[in-house]
């Protein structure tokens, strides 16, 4: 049956009258700007933005039509917006979002049929982790940083924590300290790392930090913080709490301090006593000369002794309470916002302190473990949050159908304390669906029924109600959006990422591959008209690359067999489609401006002064997303991410240079040599190679190609062990198509033996089609011949003509065979030396010879993971 197209628009026609309605005069307040960069200035005059009355009740929004023209009221022009951003969804069949946008709206804007009204069930919509500022663009421009608070402010986000800016705070108030500018610098990181050092978990990493460079971060933040003021979001900015250089204390007799010791291999600041007598006065010229820098806040960020930090002989509790008193001095009446993760906030600083004047971001109220924060909590108001990923990974993954059921119940179970949101990924710019879904709950009464949700997302992100879009999306939400509650969304990536290794499983996937990969078909049958959109094009990209990293995951084990049964040639071939699909990943990543390591580069070059500081940042954003930092091994790869560039330069050329040592180990039986892939990083970091910064490619010809990929396996089976002289046995061969998106076509076998040996097809030897997933079979006679021979085994090859690049099955399996009547057996094949330790093999191998099977295909074993977990930096304890 041919698929429908839905066009949405005819329904919602306005009325003939209304086409020649007199336009009004565009409006110019900050939310009226907002609309005119999204939708041009002819289509943003045909919306009124109205106030509406607050009062002590909750935000709220309305959407309606009057006099041909749309009506938006909100409380603020921030929840004006958000009503703007539901009315594209649910209405206009648009959408708008941090990655990709779809606004193919007709001349006319599309009017309700009746007025829609929501208003929000909790009073705090906070977004962005501390580790945002690292993971999702340490060096964003003020053009993007615009548009990412456009799409915050489309989502219903009225509070967004800003790092930005924050060294040009320190700088300025330390120097009443005994410190001079200078020095301030050198005790500064870049600012791909400046997060971490604002956690108190590290400092000086690229230091000294240049003065154009601080000073133009503080204009970016400036412009941030009034904007976000201008549309009713609160900017939550950095509190004090002891932060201090470590020779602090030197320079200030009489100054406290509590050395805090190292993370992840990393030197700590001291922590300023809070209870002493210096730290009141250091708070406040920090409080002083944030505000200015940047104005007034009425929330402050803090998270006290984070991840590790040490008391020493200090009270946790009176601590706790002179940092809020010197909040309070600075600011009266603002709120503590400290983030619920480990073991914080401590119960100490919860009974010493206002909990009327803290609020709790929590990091894992999505853990089955959590039931009870009230109790938890002392009663605090808190967030319900989420961190789907760490190190800004780019895995498709995340709870919603948690979030859709424990949000509600939290919420209006009776005595709640439940009062917000916190949209806390450690990089926000990935899963646009999942920020979509998030950030509706507010709005919504009660759980939403996700099929008709995921459904209604579809025809906004393409712009109709396409039957395919919305298949599409329905098994993304049954597969990746289904995350279990408890289980790892965090750490998923591709094997391509990590550091090679034959025995790397990384985190499970908690969903069935080949379901997935269904999506990428029902995108790539999309209606035409509805492909042209950046949203289109984004999603697109993503799920492509997504088929491709759990790919990865199928085929790293076929590569371990291959290597430790020594067969060179399957060695070979799988190898060369590892570094194949790396590369195809790599070619569809640069389709799209929101994968591309070439931005950011850019970006970081015209924040540099001079070629030698634009080297400095270059080396500062690729080193976090690969060594981390050069004193941090445990931190190594833990914000590797699947970006062009980033793919196929430093992943491809760190597995080249495995596989190419195993290679060498397989032919001369030598140990394989260790690589020190800390050097390697390290090189690749400092080398300055720049990669695109536009998109390039064909992104539906890539995503096609990811869809057509060959997948196959051929395995051989006998109906006897051995021959005697004379004696025939019968084979089998049989190829599975491991594809679950493409027919392997004109599929043929053929069996070749050594000279002497006759070999008759019995059947299935013709040319045939396997379907995704389906087997071929086919059967020779093999006759020996008449004496004992001492030639090898038969080598059963498999070629398959006319289908060989698709199907992938032509390779060589070693059939094992023995001999009656004293014939002496077959020459074994040489096994390689075991790889390097990180890659040995731990199960125990079997005494009997390995069941006969073509190189690739799979084997069943036990295959116990050795790769350690991983656990982020920024907000949770060390990895490794």
């Amino acid at each position: 049956m041919a698929a429908a197209l839905v066009v949405p628009f005819a329904a919602a026609a306005p009325p003939a009258a209304a086409k020649t309605a007199p336009a009004k005069a565009a409006q110019t307040g900050p939310a009226a700007q907002v609309l005119e960069r999204i939708l041009g200035r002819q289509r943003a005059a045909q919306v009124t933005l109205q106030t509406i009355g607050k009062g002590t009740g909750a935000d709220r929004f309305r959407i309606s039509g009057s006099g041909g023209r749309l009506v938006i009221a909100g409380t603020s022009p921030a929840v004006q917006l958000t009503g703007f951003g539901w009315y594209l969804r649910k209405v206009a069949h648009a959408d708008y979002a941090i990655g990709g946008a779809q606004l193919d709206l007709p001349a006319r804007l599309p009017l309700p049929s009746a007025p829609i009204e929501e208003d929000a069930s909790v009073a705090h919509r906070f977004a962005l982790n501390d580790t945002n500022e690292g993971y999702a663009g340490a060096y964003l421009s003020w053009d993007e940083w615009q548009r990412r608070i456009d799409a915050l402010a489309l989502h219903g986000v009225n509070e967004v924590l800003v790092y930005e800016g924050q060294e040009a705070v320190y700088e300025r108030a330390f120097q009443r300290f005994g410190y001079s500018a200078a020095d301030m610098r050198k005790w500064i990181p870049q600012p791909a790392h400046q997060a971490w050092w604002l956690l108190q978990n590290m400092c000086c990493t690229g230091s000294p930090i240049s003065q154009q460079l601080i000073d133009r971060r503080a204009a970016l933040a400036r412009r941030i913080v009034d904007r976000l003021r201008e549309l009713g979001i609160t900017p939550v900015l950095p509190g004090y709490y002891g932060t201090v250089p470590t020779d602090f204390e030197t320079r200030n007799p009489g100054a406290n301090t509590v050395p805090q010791g190292t993370w992840n291999g990393l030197e700590r600041p001291d922590w300023l006593d809070p209870t002493g007598p210096e730290f009141g006065k250091v708070a406040a010229a920090f409080y002083q000369a944030q505000t200015q820098l940047y104005g007034q806040s009425t929330m402050y960020k803090m998270d006290l002794l984070h991840e590790g930090g040490k008391a020493g002989s200090v009270p946790v509790g009176a601590a706790s309470k002179a940092v809020q008193d010197a909040l309070e001095a600075a600011h009266p009446g603002s709120t503590w916002v400290i983030l619920g993760w480990q073991s914080n906030p401590r119960k100490e600083t919860l009974e010493a302190v206002d909990r009327s004047r803290m609020f709790i971001v929590d990091g894992l109220t999505e853990q089955p473990s959590v039931t009870d924060r009230e109790k938890d909590f002392l009663g605090t108001q808190y967030a319900f949050g989420t961190i789907w990923n760490f190190g800004g990974h780019q895995n498709i993954g995340a709870g919603l159908t948690v979030w859709n059921e424990k949000f509600h119940a939290m919420r209006t179970k009776p005595g709640s304390a439940l009062n917000g949101i916190a949209l806390m990924p450690e990089a926000i710019d990935n899963n646009p669906a999942a920020t979509a879904f998030f950030t509706d709950m507010p709005w919504e009464d009660a759980p939403v029924d996700m099929d008709a949700w995921l459904a209604e997302y579809a025809a906004a992100r393409y712009g109709a109600a396409d039957p395919h879009a919305v298949a599409a999306w329905k098994i993304i939400g049954r597969t990746a959006y289904a995350w279990p509650a408890g289980k790892d969304t965090r750490h998923v990536t591709a094997l391509f990422d990590d550091q090679p290794s034959l025995t790397d499983t990384g985190t499970p996937l908690q969903y069935d591959p080949a379901e997935f990969e269904q999506a990428l078909r029902e995108l790539l049958q999309v209606d035409p008209r509805l492909r042209h959109s950046g949203a289109y094009r984004y999603d697109l990209v993503d799920v492509a690359r997504q088929v491709l990293a759990n790919r990865s995951r199928a085929l790293l084990p076929k590569i371990r067999a291959a290597y430790e049964d020594g067969d060179q040639a399957a060695f070979e071939r799988l190898t060369g489609r590892w570094t194949s699909e790396i590369g195809l990943m790599d070619r569809v990543l640069g389709t799209d401006p929101n994968f591309l390591l070439g931005t950011w580069q850019s970006e970081a070059a015209r924040q540099a002064a001079d070629r030698k500081e634009a080297a400095a940042l270059d080396y500062d954003l690729k080193s976090l997303v690969t060594l981390w930092q050069t004193e941090s091994p445990g931190l190594q790869d833990y914000a590797r991410r699947e970006v062009n560039g980033l793919v196929g330069g430093y992943y491809a050329e760190r597995w080249t240079m495995f596989f190419d040592e195993l290679k060498r180990a397989m032919r001369t039986g030598a140990q394989p040599k260790q690589i020190d892939w800390r050097a390697v990083a390290e090189s690749w970091a400092h080398a300055g190679t720049r990669y695109a910064d536009r998109p390039h490619g064909d992104a539906y010809q890539l995503a096609a190609r990811v869809a057509e990929e060959p997948a196959g396996a051929l395995a051989l089976a006998s109906d006897r062990k051995g021959i005697t002289p004379g004696g025939t046995v019968r084979v089998t061969a049989t190829f599975t198509n491991e594809s679950t998106l493409s027919a392997a076509g004109g599929v043929r076998f053929t069996l070749s033996a050594p000279r002497g040996y006759t070999v008759r097809p019995a059947a299935g030897s013709g040319a045939r089609d396997v379907g995704p997933g389906g087997t071929a079979t086919s059967t020779w006679t093999v006759t020996a011949p008449p004496a004992p021979s001492p030639a090898r085994c038969p080598a059963w090859t498999a070629p398959s003509p006319g289908a060989a690049a698709r199907a992938g099955p032509n390779g060589r399996a070693r059939t094992p065979c023995s001999w009656s009547a004293g014939a002496r057996s077959a020459r074994p094949t040489r096994r390689p030396p075991p790889p390097p330790p990180s890659t040995r093999r731990t199960a125990t191998r079997s005494g009997s010879p390995p069941a006969a099977r073509t190189s690739g295909a799979p084997r069943t074993s036990s295959r116990p993971s050795t790769a350690p977990a991983r656990s982020p930096p920024g907000t949770r304890s060390p990895p490794r």
